[in-house]
């Protein structure tokens, strides 16, 4: 269950489902750009104050799952995660660049979802199971 957290005159518990995929959906997600995608993205996160608590990939897109406050913008996170993490994975990772022509290694789009307590777990799993198919 989310945990629920008390603001300045509120009470609050609230989660998103995140996905988002690699540019033309090249399978770039593995081994060490992996690992140092999901460390990147759990600093970016604690930079921004809110949490991932749950993440997983495979090769091609990520899944996540965030906390967050009221104050917190999706559209703020989203750009922040992937902006963020595509400039330290490309600077980290410079032959990325040659599988990915015009720069760019995110697919613009994304999708969000919010999360209900019943949800919760079932999106948990379906995170963690990413890579047993």
């Amino acid at each position: 269950m989310s945990e629920v957290h008390y603001g300045r005159g509120y009470v609050y518990a609230i989660q998103y489902h995140l996905v988002w995929c690699v540019k033309y959906r090249r399978s770039i997600l593995c081994g060490k750009v992996e690992d140092d995608l999901k460390h990147i993205l759990l600093q970016i996160a604690y930079d921004n104050e809110f949490s991932i608590t749950e993440m997983e990939s495979d090769k091609d897109h990520i899944h996540l799952l965030i906390e967050c406050r009221p104050q917190h913008y999706i559209p703020n996170i989203v750009k922040a995660l992937k902006g963020v993490s595509a400039r330290f994975l490309f600077k980290k990772h410079p032959d990325l660049k040659t599988q990915l022509w015009g720069g760019h290694l995110w697919n613009p789009s994304y999708f969000v979802a919010t999360v209900i307590e019943n949800t919760e777990e079932q999106i948990k799993l379906y995170i963690q199971r990413q890579k047993k198919k």
